[in-house]
């Protein structure tokens, strides 16, 4: 009974030999892998252009990205030029245009530090970092916060705008 088994078993292994010893392996043939390979080394080599001018404009950051479209300036223009002959005033739009515009009419007396603490003068009204300066502009308050200051700049925060100004009301940073 056992001399059957073992043959029936040796018979289906020579009958089918997909059961249990050959099996197609994975791998592609030598040859081929060569190649791939080659083409990946080929594709990992730096290429060295034939022209590279210095003055090469790259197209991700053209020189005048950051500067504003000359239609829409002149479109700007002739809206203010449109506005001011019907009277009309022209308020800031958005918290940057307005703490733009309020930083600039403010101008402190001066700044000086005592006991490693920085002071913001008005006049007699003293203010430090963490100050609130409440500001009356064309009949409205705006409430600006003393974020920083520097011993010749300070720098205001109106709600998520910050803006650092020099002492000097005509210098820029």
């Amino acid at each position: 009974m056992i001399s059957q088994r073992i043959i029936i078993v040796l018979l289906a292994c020579l009958l089918f030999p997909a059961f249990g010893w050959s099996q197609a392996s994975d791998l592609l043939p030598a040859k081929k892998r060569n190649e791939s390979v080659t083409l990946a080394l080929r594709l990992l080599q730096p290429r060295d252009f034939a022209v590279n001018p210095i003055d090469a404009i790259s197209p991700f950051a053209p020189p005048t990205f950051d500067q504003p479209d000359p239609d829409e300036m002149k479109a700007q223009q002739e809206g203010a030029a449109a506005a001011a002959a019907a009277g009309i005033v022209n308020r800031p739009v958005g918290d940057r245009a307005v703490l733009e515009q309020l930083a600039d009419r403010i101008v402190p007396s001066g700044i000086f530090h005592m006991g490693g603490k920085a002071i913001l003068l008005f006049g007699q009204k003293k203010l430090t970092i963490g100050d609130r300066l409440t500001i009356t502009f064309e009949g409205s308050n705006f409430d600006l916060v003393i974020t920083a200051i520097g011993s010749t700049t300070f720098t205001l925060r109106y709600n998520s705008e910050e803006i650092t100004r020099s002492l000097k009301p005509g210098k820029k940073l």
